[in-house]
């Protein structure tokens, strides 16, 4: 294996090559942080992925995909003048030093501390980065996580400053009243695109509902629901490969036909 400062560096080198005025690549010398923005994301999912399939070679490629972006967004900063990789680097490893107080800084902690104290410090830095304003309890989440987990994130914060129900029971009511609610748009007598806006807002109340109603049982509703868009995945392509061998026409199955199918998947364990 390279060594990592070695390693790190080329790609440094290469990334300033690409950048290069009058010698880089045209595509890497369009790019802003903007456009790059998406592929850093999409990079961390394919990084999510190859955990979830437990393919370390996969994972392997996937984090050089993903470190690339970093290096591509602090080149680019460089470049402005705001900051560097090292910078970078730096940074985060100062973040992470105050941030555990029982590893550099003789602190004694309780297990049951670490989370609290964790949580303390990152407050204490966004009040900080408010540079003396009022630093609101959900500030600071960021606009573009998934919905699910931004979802979880606010339920998070305004429970720590005390809004929150007081048991799961409590929240499952307020999912069966957003539901209620979701019926009564289905029920209303109005222009399709009042209907529209008016389900989408009442859909989202219950969204919202369900994924605080998986905090409360300590369930990650992006999680969960990633389990089961793969679980979906797992019985959709089972009941294909059943209606191939059968010669079944899949755009013809009845509502019956596919039923049947399915529960052969389910029976089969996909």
């Amino acid at each position: 294996m390279s060594e990592p400062s070695a390693a790190l560096q080329r790609l440094l080198e290469l990334m300033a090559r690409l950048r290069d005025p009058k010698r880089g690549c045209p595509w890497d010398l369009q790019q802003t942080f903007a456009s790059i923005a998406p592929y850093t994301i999409e990079e961390a999912y394919e990084v999510a992925d190859a955990i979830a399939r437990e393919d370390p070679q996969e994972l392997c490629g996937e984090l050089g995909d993903l470190l690339f972006q970093v290096v591509f967004h602090a080149r680019m900063a460089q470049e402005r003048g705001w900051f560097d990789f090292a910078a970078v680097a730096d940074g985060i490893t100062e973040k992470l030093t105050r941030r555990h107080p029982h590893i550099f800084a003789g602190a004694q902690l309780a297990p049951q501390d670490l989370v609290r104290v964790w949580e303390e410090q990152k407050a204490a830095e966004r009040a900080e980065a408010a540079a003396g304003g009022p630093a609101g309890a959900l500030a600071g989440v960021p606009q573009a996580l998934p919905a699910l987990t931004r979802a979880l994130k606010l339920g998070r914060r305004a429970a720590r400053v005390g809004f929150d129900w007081s048991e799961p029971a409590a929240v499952r009511a307020k999912v069966l009243e957003e539901l209620a609610e979701v019926d009564a748009e289905v029920r209303a007598a109005a222009p399709a695109e009042a209907r529209r806006a008016a389900l989408t807002e009442e859909l989202g109340d219950l969204l919202f509902a369900l994924v605080n109603w998986g905090r409360h049982l300590e369930v990650d509703a992006e999680e969960a629901l990633r389990q089961a868009n793969r679980k979906f995945e797992r019985r959709f392509t089972r009941m294909e490969e059943v209606a191939r061998a059968r010669a079944l026409p899949l755009a013809s199955l009845s509502a019956v036909e596919w039923d049947a199918l399915w529960t052969e998947a389910k029976l089969n364990g996909s």
